[in-house]
């Protein structure tokens, strides 16, 4: 080698740390999840609420058009995340209350617990909502460390702890982005000399809102757009933290929420909210980044799901993924190998109850609540009955679910039919209960298309 090759070696060796380190160790996974975010509330998305770093965070990595979670409220899309598998399987199928004292199974391996096995350190920072009771709390369920609330932040009592700690017995709602943050910055200062897996789970946008003064007022979209726009600024804060430590070149980020606004917050022109599987309730942001292996600007339209969330990130960490998931690994799709990936139908759940399948760009509807569509309060005694004539709707053509197209295409319902039936023996026994209870429930949509009310 002569003079000058050498001194171009020696440069960039000596410019390329991130380089180096990735080459020397898996890399980082940061999970960032919002809660009760609507399809329609950041930049990149249409909204008019100011997302600066979320919109950059997309435009350097891929944004999914059609991302979903298997359930629309919290606890059951949580546990669904961590383990990429559907909510009926990892024995948290409804929410949870701060005086339920059961949670996510001790059998289920979550994300943390596999990625423990490669070394990484991991943390909790944020709303766990998967059991209260100190056996099913994080650091039970493969989290060196937790910070946060067990339960949402309208549930009494609203705790914070540090691990089984009680450092607060009445959470100061309006701080909260700011500490949840401040925890993930400090973790991953801490961890930049080893593979980290943290999972920054906020409280926010969820109700009751309250933003910090820093923000509190200066959206001119009301409390709701203060919230997010705080939101977004703890991702910016992520994002220089992981820089400055000279991690960025090897760090997946992935941000999503658990199911679609409920009193406030935008699902853009989708239909239905928060309790919905319209796609409303169940169709989330998502939005990966990793520099240098993910290729920028990526407009995602093929389907994606939050069960895909757990094999992505074993299998980009080389760890076993657990051989009983319901998702899929998507990697292939965010590095551009391919447009789709192969995987069965995607069903939807409400509680124990199956109401949804997609295959592609069809969604058929097969079971729905008697309730209308958005309810200020939930209703006790809702019924899901079974809809005489299954609606059909693509989605590619159709995201708002407005023209059902079923009659035009009965090959596509009764395949999609067939194939649901044929997965239901692999669930637990309450989900084949519930569907049995209600495709034998005789309780059909009358003559002008309105669901009657049953008869006790």
């Amino acid at each position: 080698m002569n003079r000058r090759a050498f001194i171009q070696a020696a440069a960039s060796f000596a410019a390329a740390p991130s380089i180096i380190r990735s080459a020397s160790r898996p890399p980082n996974i940061v999970l960032i999840l919002a809660d009760d975010l609507g399809y329609g509330d950041l930049g990149c998305y249409g909204s008019r609420i100011r997302t600066p770093n979320l919109d950059r965070m997309a435009s350097e990595g891929a944004l999914f058009r059609h991302f979903s979670v298997a359930s629309p409220v919290c606890s059951p899309s949580r546990a669904s995340i961590l383990t990429g598998r559907y909510p009926v399987r990892t024995g948290v199928p409804t929410v949870l209350t701060p005086q339920d004292t059961d949670g996510l199974a001790a059998s289920e391996t979550t994300i943390a617990s596999a990625l423990k096995t490669a070394g990484y350190k991991t943390m909790c920072s944020g709303k766990w909502h998967l059991g209260s009771t100190p056996a099913f709390l994080p650091t039970k369920r493969g989290f060196d460390e937790f910070y946060g609330m067990p339960c949402s932040n309208d549930q009494s009592p609203t705790t914070v702890l540090h691990n089984t700690d009680v450092v607060e017995t009445r959470a100061t709602l309006e701080t909260l982005t700011q500490r949840y943050t401040e925890q993930a910055v400090n973790f991953i200062r801490r961890s930049s000399d080893s593979p980290f897996f943290l999972y920054l789970a906020h409280t926010a946008p969820h109700v009751p809102l309250a933003a910090s003064p820093a923000f509190r007022g200066k959206s001119s979209l009301g409390i709701y757009g203060d919230v997010v726009q705080e939101l977004d600024w703890s991702v910016g804060q992520v994002m220089n933290e992981l820089q400055a430590n000279g991690l960025d070149d090897n760090t997946l980020v992935l941000f999503t929420s658990d199911n679609g606004p409920w009193f406030q917050g935008s699902a853009g022109s989708l239909r239905g909210r928060k309790g919905d599987t319209f796609e409303g309730g169940v169709r989330e942001p998502f939005i990966a980044r990793f520099p240098g292996r993910i290729p920028a600007g990526q407009n995602l339209e093929a389907f994606a799901s939050a069960l895909d969330i757990l094999p992505t990130i074993t299998n980009l960490a080389g760890v076993s993924t657990p051989p009983a998931v319901d998702g899929v690994d998507i990697w292939p799709m965010l590095t551009k190998q391919t447009a789709q990936v192969e995987r069965p139908p995607f069903l939807y759940f409400d509680g124990w109850n199956l109401q949804c399948a997609r295959v592609d760009q069809w969604k058929l509807h097969l079971a729905r609540y008697s309730t209308p569509a958005w309810s200020p309060v939930p209703i006790q005694g809702r019924v899901n009955l079974p809809l005489l004539c299954p609606e059909l709707y693509n989605l590619q053509a159709d995201p708002g679910e407005d023209y059902d197209c079923s009659a035009d295409n009965k090959d596509v319902v009764e395949d999609i039919r067939a194939r649901v039936q044929a997965m239901l023996p692999s669930f637990p026994g309450p989900v084949m209960s519930a569907w049995n209870a209600t495709q034998s429930s005789g309780v059909y949509p009358n003559a002008s298309g309105a669901l009657p009310v049953p008869l006790n």
